[in-house]
This record gives structure tokens, C-alpha cells and sequence, in this order.
């Protein structure tokens, strides 16, 4: 079998796609992605599974529900390929649940669910870690050779679509905080308009109100001035 077995133009393109982001893009899409293209692109592939691990806390994809089922099942029995690829950083691959020998719990689970062999392969997306589960309902789908093509594939693509979605999220992030600063601003606006208006006093007195009243209740300037302008809007109206 070529080294190349396990890859397809159709594989390479879709995994490329991971890297382009959207609107709503999230690392919940980008592992739905993942598995979605697996399963269809890889020869003998009858399903995925994508864990995103990070400081101990865990979130799984999978092509199929029983494959999130068998992979938190997995967790609970603290053994299997996904864990040892997980905690070893290698691969791990099962060619016959029927015969392998290392985990017994996890191969009569595995059975239980169809599955034959799997290819579980780990992928350092610093700060994160993710674990990439290949199933096939018959034995010995995935080849050693192909599998470390497909590993250095994984490594790349889903390198440049984690990376970029940092980014991207860390635009996100800025440009939520700037929508609230600028919200922010115009709210305590709005409450100097009032203070200056009930006091007669100037913008930067009226501000200087808003500050020592804020300090002396332990609360935001925003918050302080959110209040005012919601308690001056109510008055208005009755």
C-alpha cells in the first residue's frame, strides 16, 4: 500500500478549508469540520472523532453520536488509543479489536459499537492538544505508512485552522471590548448630560461626581452611570 493510500484531493481540499474562517466560525465547528472531512475522505474510514483537549478540560466532536459515546467512554474507563495517544503523544492504532489485548474494557466497548480498527493520532496545537480518532467497521483499514502521512497532514492543516482561529477569536474578543468601551462611554455621556443639567455644574464636575460616587460605592463608572440614565429615562416617562 503507497504511503499516500489514505489521502485523496477531496481530503487535502477539505482539510485546507478548516484554515478559512467565518462569522461563526468556533472550535466547536472547525472539530464537526474535521471529522465530516475524515469520514468521507479517508479510504476505509467509516467515521471520526476530534477531542480538543485543554488544562484537563475536554471537548468532543464526532461524526457520528456513537463515536462521541465510545469516546466518552473511553474517558470513563481511563484506557484505549485515544488515551494513549493522548498521554504518550504517538500514535496509537487498534488493527482488530477482536484481537488486540492491550485494553480489554475498551475493545468489548468498541465492539459493542460496530467498530473493528481505529487510528488515533494526537496533533500539538499549543496551548491545546487534539486527539484524532479514525474508525472502520472492518480490520486493519488504517496502514502504518498511511497513517504517518495522514499524521503529517493533520499536523499541518489543523496547525494553520487552530492558529487562525486564535486569531481570529482574538479579534473577536477586541472588537467586542471596543463595542463596549465606546457603549461605555456614551452611557456615562449621557449621565454627565444629566447631572450637568439637574446641578448647573460643568462636564469634567459632573464627571468628577459620577467617579466619587462610584468609589464610594465599590461599583463601575459605567455601571453607576447605566443606572442614572435608566432611573432619569423612568422619571421621564411617569
Amino acid at each position: 500500500m503507497e504511503s499516500t493510500a489514505m489521502l485523496t484531493p477531496g481530503l487535502a481540499r477539505d482539510l485546507a478549508a478548516l484554515g478559512r474562517l467565518g462569522e461563526d466560525t468556533s472550535t466547536e465547528s472547525v472539530l464537526r469540520g474535521l471529522t465530516t472531512a475524515l469520514t468521507a475522505g479517508v479510504p476505509g474510514c467509516s467515521g471520526a472523532s476530534a477531542e480538543h483537549w485543554r488544562e484537563n478540560r475536554v471537548l468532543v466532536s464526532g461524526s457520528h453520536s456513537e463515536l462521541i459515546m465510545l469516546v466518552e467512554g473511553e474517558h470513563e474507563l481511563g484506557e484505549g488509543p485515544s488515551t494513549e495517544a493522548r498521554q504518550s503523544g504517538g500514535r496509537a492504532t487498534v488493527t482488530d479489536v477482536l484481537t488486540e489485548t492491550r485494553w480489554p474494557r475498551y475493545d468489548a466497548l468498541a465492539t459493542r459499537w460496530g467498530v473493528r480498527s481505529v487510528l488515533a493520532v494526537p496533533i500539538d496545537v499549543t496551548p491545546a492538544v487534539l486527539v484524532v480518532g479514525l474508525y472502520s467497521v472492518r480490520p486493519g483499514a488504517f496502514s502504518p505508512q498511511g497513517a504517518h502521512s495522514l499524521s503529517d497532514m493533520l499536523t499541518e492543516q489543523l496547525g494553520v485552522a487552530m492558529a487562525n482561529l486564535s486569531d481570529f477569536d482574538e479579534v473577536r474578543t477586541d472588537a467586542a471590548q471596543l463595542q463596549e468601551a465606546l457603549a461605555g462611554r456614551s452611557v456615562i455621556d449621557q449621565a454627565k448630560g444629566i447631572i450637568m443639567q439637574t446641578s448647573g455644574c460643568t462636564a469634567e464636575a459632573a464627571f468628577e461626581e459620577l467617579r466619587r460616587i462610584s468609589q464610594h460605592h465599590q461599583v463601575k463608572v459605567a455601571d453607576l452611570a447605566r443606572l442614572l440614565v435608566e432611573e432619569h429615562q423612568r422619571k421621564s416617562k411617569g
